[in-house]
């Protein structure tokens, strides 16, 4: 059993930032991937951004050149640096981890474990 636990949300004025945490402890495997996704009022939930152990990153189009995602192996702790906050940004925030997935279609497997999420609103 794999635990994921988000924190950093919060409420930001559009054009501000925002860096979300998410740690990973328990029975992790030496291959796997993790995932942001978000989910707004009334919306699916979709992906925003992923990275495996090969290093590859993946992200939505709508977050290209204003998210970053990164990881401290060392913690096992994943991040998810937001810059140029829209308003459009507002959602609750999904960490996951499955293990022995990619990037790509991180999180879809029967192996993810996600967290509670984290309210992130963007609002003036």
């Amino acid at each position: 059993q794999v635990q994921v636990v988000e924190s950093g949300g919060d409420s930001v004025q559009p054009g501000g930032s925002l860096t979300l945490s998410c740690r990973a402890s328990g029975a992790i495997w030496g291959k796997h991937c993790m995932a942001w996704f978000r989910q707004a009022p009334g919306k699916r939930r979709e992906d925003v951004a992923a990275l495996d152990n090969t290093g590859r990153t993946i992200y939505a189009d709508s977050v290209k050149g204003r998210f970053t995602i990164s990881k401290d192996n060392a913690k096992n702790t994943l991040y998810l640096q937001m810059n140029s906050l829209k308003s459009e940004d507002t959602a609750i925030y999904y960490c996951v981890l499955e293990n022995g997935g990619w990037a790509r279609l991180c999180g879809y497997g029967e192996n993810a474990d996600w967290g509670q999420g984290t309210q992130v609103t963007v609002s003036s």
